[in-house]
C-alpha cells in the first residue's frame, strides 16, 4: 500500500495571490508526516494540492510538479477524481453525510465506485469501520444516522469512510482540533495503527501531537505578513523538536512566536 509523494518546486496560488511558494519535499511511504507552523502559512492549502483539492476552490491552482511514485498527478491525462480516490482525505470538522446511515456512509465511496455486490459492500464496510477502531462501538446501529454519533465517532467514521475506498495517502487537515482530548487520543492511536498501511500527512497545531504522532516534520512559515508562506525546514521529528537546523524553527517550537 502507502505511496511516496515527491513534491518540486511548487508555487500555489489563489488567482493572482502566491499562498505558497516554492515547496520541495518527499514524503515517504508508511509514515506520518507533520505540518506544522502558525495560522496563515500555507499548511492546509499546501496539503489539498496533494490530492489536487485546491483546484476545486474558484482560482485556484499551482505550478510545479507534485508525483506519487513517479506518476505526475498533474499531467494532463491525470484525472483529478481519480487522484482523489489514491489520496484520501479527513477534514478539520467530522463530516459525515447527516442523511446517510452510518453504513451507507462507510460504503458511499465504494458505491460511487461502481461497488453494487451487497456481501463486498458489507465486508469492506466491516471492515473499514474495523480500521477505524469503531466496529465494536455501532455493529448493532448501522443503520442509524451518522451524524446521530459523538463528535469523535463521526471522525472516526470519516475515516472509516475515506479508507473503504482503499486508498494509498491519506491526508488529514487538523483532524482532532473540533475533539475533546480522549477522542483525540484515539485519533492518535489509530494513526499510529494506520501508518501501516498508509501514507499520512498530517496539519495540526498541535505541537505535542506533532510530537507524538509523526516521523517526519515539516515547519511552514510566512516570509513576512501578505507574503507566501514557505517551507522553512523538514527532518525527522525528534530533530525538529530537540535540535532543529534553522532558528525561525525553534522559536516556534519553543513558542517566542505563532
Amino acid at each position: 500500500m502507502g505511496k511516496r509523494i515527491d513534491v518540486k518546486d511548487l508555487n500555489v496560488y489563489y488567482g493572482s495571490f502566491k499562498a505558497v511558494e516554492d515547496v520541495t519535499m518527499t514524503i515517504e511511504p508508511r509514515s506520518v508526516t507533520a505540518f506544522i507552523g502558525p495560522s496563515g502559512c500555507g499548511k492546509s492549502t499546501f496539503l489539498r494540492t496533494l490530492n489536487r483539492m485546491h483546484e476545486v476552490i474558484p482560482g485556484g491552482r499551482v505550478e510545479g510538479h507534485v508525483s506519487l511514485d513517479d506518476q505526475d498527478l498533474y499531467a494532463g491525462e491525470v484525472d483529478p477524481v481519480a487522484v482523489r480516490r489514491t489520496v484520501g482525505m479527513v477534514f478539520q470538522r467530522p463530516n459525515p453525510f447527516p442523511t446517510m446511515s452510518i453504513f451507507d456512509n462507510v460504503a458511499a465511496g465504494l458505491r460511487l465506485n461502481g461497488v453494487r455486490d451487497k456481501s463486498r459492500l458489507k465486508d469492506a464496510v466491516e471492515g473499514s469501520l474495523r480500521g477505524a477502531n469503531l466496529w465494536n462501538e455501532v455493529k448493532d446501529r448501522l443503520s442509524k444516522p451518522g451524524a446521530g454519533l459523538s463528535g469523535g465517532q463521526q471522525q472516526r467514521l470519516c475515516i472509516a469512510r475515506a479508507i473503504a475506498v482503499e486508498p494509498q495517502v491519506l491526508l488529514m487537515d487538523e483532524p482532532c482540533s473540533a475533539l475533546d482530548p480522549i477522542s483525540t487520543l484515539a485519533i492518535e492511536d489509530l494513526i499510529s495503527q494506520l501508518k501501516d498501511r498508509f501514507t499520512i500527512v498530517i496539519v495540526t497545531h498541535n505541537m505535542q501531537q506533532a510530537s507524538r504522532v509523526s516521523d517526519r516534520t515539516a515547519f511552514f512559515n510566512l516570509a513576512a505578513t501578505g507574503k507566501p508562506g514557505r517551507l522553512i525546514e523538514m527532518d525527522a521529528t525528534q530533530k525538529i523538536f530537540s535540535n532543529p537546523t534553522e532558528r525561525a524553527t525553534e522559536d516556534y517550537i519553543s513558542g517566542r512566536f505563532g
